[in-house]
């Protein structure tokens, strides 16, 4: 009788652990009708014609409420809020780094489709060029953190643009990884550049970087001999 009921409270353990997997499960959901679109790019946003600084950024807000922030009604991404408070902060120009194949804004494809890129060692390829690249001496150059990595498509920008000779201060949004030691891969693809150390902050405590006094903080790294240690 005990080995009966053992064997019966085994099975219901069994079928509970089934349903609580499926459940904790999820599909990623199918592209709509048309496909997937890429956000706006910044064509709107100020232009500095004397400008020596650029902030270059890569945003992908998804359908969950973490990767974006709603500002005086606009929908941004973190990284996107990031760069918009820079370019306010700086006067720098500003351009946004769109792939030609859109990604997902389902969370679940979005990751996925990161996780293949990682896989296979991708370079997706860029929509869009800077104008006048050489003109700058300074570029922020912004992401979020995937895969305890700068997405593969920030890896086809460093290896588009040749950055001797100029100085690079990174930028990065996160859930809890930091840089992940993104500053040090940066500078072994631009050996040619100078690197400072940067910001990386929590999605958590994003809102925070909105104070003009921590903006101008770090705005203020390319004017001092604060480096990353490399």
């Amino acid at each position: 009788m005990k080995k009966a009921v053992s064997l019966f409270l085994v099975l219901i353990l069994s079928m509970a652990m089934l349903v609580s997997f499926a459940a904790c499960s999820s599909t990623p959901a199918e592209p709509p009708e048309g496909g997937w679109e890429n956000p706006e790019d910044d064509t709107g946003r100020p232009v500095n014609e004397s400008a020596k600084a650029l902030v270059v950024y890569f945003s992908v807000p998804d359908n969950l409420d973490n990767s974006y922030v709603e500002v005086d009604g606009e929908r941004l991404g973190n990284t996107q809020y990031m760069a918009y408070v820079i370019q306010e902060n700086t006067g720098a120009n500003i351009f946004r780094i769109l792939p030609t194949v859109p990604y997902p804004t389902d969370h679940d494809a979005l990751l996925a489709a990161a996780q293949e890129e990682r896989r296979t060692d991708a370079r997706p390829e860029m929509e869009g060029t800077i104008e006048n690249f050489d003109s700058y001496d300074v570029v922020f150059v912004g992401y979020p953190n995937w895969n305890a990595d700068m997405p593969n498509i920030l890896y086809t920008f460093f290896e588009t643009y040749d950055f001797s000779g100029k100085t690079i201060v990174p930028f990065n949004t996160h859930g809890g990884s930091g840089f992940s030691g993104t500053q040090q891969t940066i500078a072994q693809l631009e050996p040619g550049a100078t690197m400072l150390e940067g910001k990386s902050i929590s999605r958590n405590r994003l809102k925070a970087f909105r104070s003009r006094r921590s903006c101008e903080k770090f705005a203020a790294q390319p004017n001092t001999k604060k480096r990353s240690v490399l």
